[in-house]
Parts: structure tokens; sequence; C-alpha cells
């Protein structure tokens, strides 16, 4: 049986804490939202079960980092993500890249679940 959304996200919340009591909260906020929250919120916009329980694992990890670690992990994330778009395009040489449009599409995604994660209130309807 697979697992449901909500005991992915608890058992990822739990993970992060771990990760931060270890290694700090850089690292913790890396796993969590870089990894966990954006692969979450991809799964979200394909998947109703997984929708569904956006909302409650963007409440735990707003209640886990404070407005201002928010904002400036992920301020960190987007401009280590420009640095990195910039030197894959210097270095493209390969005329049939793997996947074009993912990187946009991570920018898309990023963008909506910063602005989840900053917003002044979350809404539910």
């Amino acid at each position: 049986m697979l697992p449901r959304p909500q005991d992915i996200w608890i058992a990822q919340c739990d993970a992060a804490k771990s990760v931060s009591a270890r290694f700090g909260l850089k690292a913790s906020f890396d796993y969590l939202v870089g990894e966990k929250l954006m692969n979450f919120a991809e799964a979200a916009s394909n998947h109703p079960e997984f929708a569904r329980e956006l909302p409650r694992f963007i409440s735990e990890v707003r209640q886990m980092f404070g407005a201002t670690d928010m904002r400036e992990h992920l301020a960190r994330i987007e401009r280590e993500q420009a640095e990195k778009a910039s030197i894959e395009r210097e270095e493209e040489d390969d005329a049939f890249p793997e996947d074009p449009g993912a990187a946009d599409r991570w920018v898309t995604r990023f963008e909506w679940v910063k602005d989840l994660l900053t917003s002044p209130q979350l809404g539910t309807s």
C-alpha cells in the first residue's frame, strides 16, 4: 500500500527537524523546502490527494521557519538557481537538451511555493 500524502509530508517535516539538529538550519531548509516541498507541489499539480494536503504542508513549514529565515533562504535558493541556470546556458553544447522546459517549470513552481510560504495569510477556499 502506498503512503498517504499526509504521511509523506509529516515524515518529511520530522526528518527536517533531525537535519536541522544535526546539520543546521540551511541544510534543513534546503531539504524540506528546496527538495521535498517542491516535489510535493509538483505532485499536487497532477494529483488531487496531494493538492488537498499542500496547504497543511505549507502551514507546517511556515511554523518551522520564522518569516525572516524564510525570506532569506528563499532569496538564497533563487540566487543559487539563477547562477546554476546561467552556468548551464554558458556550458550548453548539446543541441538537444534533456528537457528544455524543466528549468522554466521549476521557476514557476518555486514562485508559487514562495508566494504560499510568504503570504501574510493562507486561505484554503
